[in-house]
């Protein structure tokens, strides 16, 4: 079972960053050096990915150019003698097969996933949310990677939650350990009440399924907010066949909002080589100036 493809859905409006977004892709916002969707893509690419599918629709263009080549630029930063910034800048686009697909309706995940199927063919896939954003020691999609191919099933990245979080996400009901840090998922549920959660552990940004999970989505009817929710579709294919929840190590930062995305804006500054030890002594001084 090996995954070589991968799906961004970034089709979202970014309404929860306004008036940011109006203009500018939320995936395509600033973090530190790099944009949102570029980590997410070496992240993909750091687990085995070959070729990645970004749903996009009317607004994103910008995400699509990114990760084109860019001759005239790179030209002039040749001519200035900027050797190392024309050779990042051609970087990005040769990080992987990126493709784009619009999604064209606003249906929901569980429909974006689905829009994929033609990419995907007959193959297990990732899907990797485009404001979900994932930092660990090992990269957590390939944490995902490794569990599906070691119990030849889907697989999706799971974290225990306060119970104000859970009714915001998808809660899984857990059955045996397979291994350290992986369980047998046996069925679950989207925004569930404190008295519908199966458990505190919720689905967060990161999934490998089977291509079963197409047909699936096909013949699923919209569920909450009129959409047709990726849950849903799983929820069926966990009856289906096998599903294993992987509690993943690392650090999840959601950059759709706005606490989520200075956080992570704070964090992976701190690890910036350029301006980490910079940052830490300037919150250290602004600390001391809050007073008691």
């Amino acid at each position: 079972m090996k995954v070589r493809k991968a799906i961004i859905p970034a089709a979202g409006l970014g309404t929860r960053l306004l008036p940011n977004t109006k203009s500018i892709p939320k995936e395509m916002l600033p973090l530190v050096d790099k944009p949102v969707i570029q980590y997410i893509v070496e992240e993909a690419v750091s687990a085995g990915v070959e070729q990645i599918l970004i749903i996009t629709n009317r607004g994103k263009t910008a995400i699509e150019d990114y990760f084109d080549y860019a001759p005239d630029l790179e030209e002039r930063l040749l001519a200035d003698g900027k050797k190392k910034d024309a050779e990042i800048v051609h970087s990005v686009a040769d990080m992987a097969d990126v493709l784009f697909m619009r999604q064209k309706e606003t249906k929901g995940l569980g429909h974006a996933v689905w829009r994929a199927r033609s990419f995907v063919g007959d193959e297990p896939f990732a899907v990797l949310l485009g404001d979900d954003i994932m930092l660990g020691r090992k990269p957590v999609l390939k944490q995902l990677v490794e569990a599906a191919e070691a119990n030849e099933c889907s697989a999706v990245a799971i974290h225990e939650v306060p119970n104000e979080l859970i009714v915001k996400y998808s809660s899984v009901k857990l059955e045996e350990k397979l291994s350290e840090r992986v369980y047998r998922i046996s069925d679950m549920n989207e925004k569930p009440t404190l008295e519908e959660k199966f458990s505190s552990y919720a689905i967060l940004g990161r999934y490998v399924l089977t291509p079963a999970v197409f047909d699936i989505l096909g013949r699923t009817p919209p569920g909450r907010n009129n959409e047709i929710q990726l849950t849903d579709g799983m929820k069926e294919l966990v009856r289906q066949e096998k599903m294993c929840g992987v509690d993943f190590e690392g650090r999840r930062y959601d950059t759709g909002n706005l606490k989520g995305y200075l956080e992570a804006i704070i964090d992976f500054a701190l690890q910036n080589e350029e301006a980490g030890d910079w940052l830490k002594e300037f919150i250290k001084a602004k600390a001391a100036s809050f007073g008691d």
